[in-house]
């Protein structure tokens, strides 16, 4: 055994604090984790899942050369030096054939492995690719387009001071969210002077703790939503006063929700008129309130207008930039910046944040047209298991001149390239993740690495630094002078980097590998893998100077930039951002300070749904399934070792009791499930949690594992082998997988 290390947790977007200790017989093996109580965001938070990290870090699958695939279909491996070389080689053969926007990027980071996305765009730059896309537009491209035209921005809740906590679609008892999440929940639930507030078919852990649960009729939240906003109108809940001062374009949306038929609306979500008149008093009675929306609306139908109907009822009743409701964070990287910019080259589908719906993806390779896409990086990502319709995309990579994969494990995307290139783990480099939240005080956490690398792979960082070096786009004469500059001081080294951009701005994309070239060996051990944040600290820096100084970093306004890096390679969390509430409102709208509430699509789609009859379900398929639901031991594919679930390895079918007996399905049963796409069988589980007529499965199931004798060996469902490419939101292109019509038979 070795000490306790400080480092974070990799299985969902919070990335708590924890500590590892280290051991076994090879040395390589995380024996046991608990919380960072020095974390400054977490505080000694830590829950379940965390404590089985090892099963992420030490898989059977994991791959330690590159491999490059045979005529035959099967895999070779080969030297480093091989692979980079011919994969640079196929891939500027496709960009002088067809030019670089036919290849397409994928990826840029798992849940706390986002450093890989900055060294990407060196590689794409030199490529010349247009196109990418990742998990992020299969699931919050809707939400980022209305929160960034309505606020500039993506609102989070202070859930930590709320009167009122709403959660639309979200079990943060299983899938977190935000920092300290059970506690945080039980904190709301066991104050009296508090409400919780769940929305949500199921009853879930959270619903169970909440005051009001409104379990809505599966996809039916934007009937429900629009109701209770429209019964904070009627009944006369708004804040005039304050819409006065910061909202505009507000009188149309008053005027469709003043005469809206909440009684109508409320019969077709299975939710009493009496029960949303009171949520609609509960909210517009509360000194402050809190929301969040998750994949349960929006991985489903209507989910861009539930993300613009869902801000309707804190927006109305004056519930932003004060303590306790909601607010625009001052975050170091850009996630969350909605604006729309073109289309993808064969579908036309509307690119938001930059990324493309992954429902287009194989549409987009799998045709003719001239446009559509020849080549395909994805990185830490497994597209084949985690998009719509899993056999369209599999076929599509086939299609392709060259795909390669850049991973820890031979994923299921993996055994689609035609190279596949192995990196370190998350504990094995510096890494970080982007999703920092918080306000007033924002913190960054570049990890320190707890492992040694496992021989035979490479962190991303070094990837693409090879990559740049065999397409000859790395400025070697560049970077002898920045080591030079590095060695003279800071001052100098700023000068020649700030210089270099002036000089040739194309380089600002490839900054990222040109700094990690240069600060590998200078930076502490292990952290190179860092250096792209230092163009980061000096532009965040640059632009929040009172924000940084406040969090406690010193220095000149040039060496501020300095400051901030050097804390942040140290490889603790740190404070980068420390402001009051009235730098919120300096956000809103780029500084315009308005909060714009008239959104012409959306608008026509409220009065569209008006005319809607709902029908999810048929006689032929007369089940809602949500395919893929978060549960005690499931993290999506980050972890593939089934042996890591304590529970429900096999990943049940969960179905309420009548419907089981209706169906003559016993308890822990074999039946059949039945979708458009495909039949499969599945292990049932009666579960009183469940809405009558509403059955779920869980994510991260289904994985190809090998067993205890090499053999693959597949537990569990594969959520996505029964979804369809076709059922998708009209706007975005985000899937509807949690409401997809299914039929059940016995075995």
């Amino acid at each position: 055994m070795t000490d306790w290390k400080t480092t974070a947790c990799v299985l969902c977007s919070v990335n708590c604090g924890i500590r590892v200790l280290t051991g076994g017989d090879d040395g390589r093996q995380i024996l046991k984790v608990r919380g960072d109580d020095d974390h400054p965001a977490s505080q000694g938070y830590v829950c379940n899942k965390a404590s089985r990290v090892n099963f992420y870090q030490n898989p059977r699958d994991r791959l330690t050369t590159p491999l490059r695939r045979r005529t035959d279909g099967s895999f070779e491996p080969i030297e480093w030096d091989t692979a980079i070389g011919e994969i640079a080689d196929k891939l500027a053969g496709v960009k002088a054939a067809y030019g670089g926007e036919k290849i397409l990027y994928y990826g840029g980071g798992g849940q706390g492995n986002h450093l890989p996305g900055a060294y990407a765009r060196a590689t794409a730059s030199a490529l010349g690719i247009k196109y990418r896309s990742n998990a992020l537009a299969q699931e919050k491209t809707g939400e980022f387009w209305v929160a960034d035209s309505m606020f500039g921005g993506w609102a989070h809740g202070d859930f930590h001071h709320c009167e009122v906590g709403l959660f639309i679609g979200k079990n943060p008892w299983q899938s977190h969210g935000i920092q300290r999440a059970r506690t945080t929940v039980r904190d709301i639930a066991k104050d009296p002077a508090r409400t919780l507030i769940v929305i949500d078919p199921k009853r879930t852990e959270t619903a169970d703790l909440a005051d009001i649960h409104l379990a809505v009729q599966p996809g039916r939240d934007v009937w429900l939503l629009a109701a209770i906003a429209a019964a904070i109108v009627q009944d006369g809940w708004i804040d005039r006063d304050w819409m006065d001062v910061h909202v505009e374009g507000a009188e149309e949306v008053l005027e469709h929700l003043s005469t809206l038929p909440v009684g109508r609306y409320a019969a077709l979500t299975g939710i009493d008129e009496s029960t949303i008149r009171n949520v609609a008093k509960v909210i517009g009675s509360a000194r402050s309130v809190a929301a969040l929306e998750d994949l349960g609306v929006q991985m489903n139908r209507h989910s861009t207008l539930v993300s613009y109907t869902q801000r309707l009822l804190w927006i109305l009743t004056g519930n932003f930039g004060r303590p306790g409701t909601n607010y625009l964070p001052n975050g170091l990287g850009a996630i969350g910046r909605g604006t729309p910019g073109g289309t993808s080259p064969v579908t036309g589908a509307r690119i938001i944040a930059g990324l493309m719906p992954c429902n287009s993806i194989a549409e987009e390779i799998l045709t003719e047209h001239p446009d559509r896409f020849r080549a395909m990086i994805v990185e830490s990502a497994n597209p084949v298991h985690s998009l719509a319709q899993s056999d369209a995309f599999r076929q599509a990579m086939r299609s392709l001149d060259c795909s390669v994969v850049i991973d820890i494990a031979m994923t299921e995307t993996a055994r689609e390239a035609d190279y596949v290139l192995p990196t370190s783990t998350q504990y094995e480099k510096a890494e970080a993740a982007f999703f920092n939240f918080e306000f007033p005080d924002n913190y960054f956490h570049l990890r320190k690495p707890v492992l040694p690398p496992l021989p035979g792979t490479l962190p991303e960082a070094e990837i693409h630094a090879r990559l740049m070096e065999a397409l000859g786009a790395m400025p070697a004469d560049l970077v002898d002078r920045l080591k030079h500059a590095w060695r003279e001081g800071r001052e100098a080294f700023r000068a020649e980097v700030f210089g270099a951009l002036a000089e040739d701005p194309a380089l600002v994309a490839a900054a990222p590998v040109i700094l990690f070239r240069t600060l590998d060996e200078a930076l502490p051990e292990g952290m190179g893998q860092g250096a792209a944040l230092w163009a980061l600290a000096h532009d965040f820096a640059r632009r929040n100077e009172t924000a940084v100084r406040n969090a406690g970093h010193e220095g000149e306004a040039g060496a501020l930039g300095d400051a901030l890096f050097d804390a942040m390679v140290e490889g603790s969390a740190v404070k980068f951002s420390s402001e009051d509430w009235d730098a919120i409102w300096q956000r809103v709208r780029r500084g315009e300070g308005k909060i714009r509430l008239d959104q012409p699509e959306m608008l026509e789609e409220l009065s569209l749904v008006a005319a809607e009859v709902p029908g999810e379900t048929s006689l032929e398929f007369p089940f809602v399934l949500s395919a893929g639901e978060r549960r005690a031991f499931t993290a999506n594919t980050v972890v593939r070792d089934p042996d890591w679930r304590r529970k429900d390895r096999d990943g049940a079918l969960f179905i309420h009791p009548d419907d089981a007996r209706s169906l003559n399905l016993g308890d822990g049963a074999r039946a059949r499930i039945h979708t458009a796409r495909r039949s499969l069988e599945v292990q049932v589980a009666w579960n009183d949690r469940m809405r009558p007529g509403h059955i779920s499965l869980p994510n991260g199931q289904g994985v190809d594992y090998p067993g205890d004798n090499g053999e693959l060996e597949r537990i569990g469902i594969a959520p996505n082998d029964l979804t369809s490419l076709a059922d998708r939101d009209k706007f975005v292109g985000t899937p509807w997988h949690k409401s997809v019509p299914a039929r059940i038979e016995a075995i």
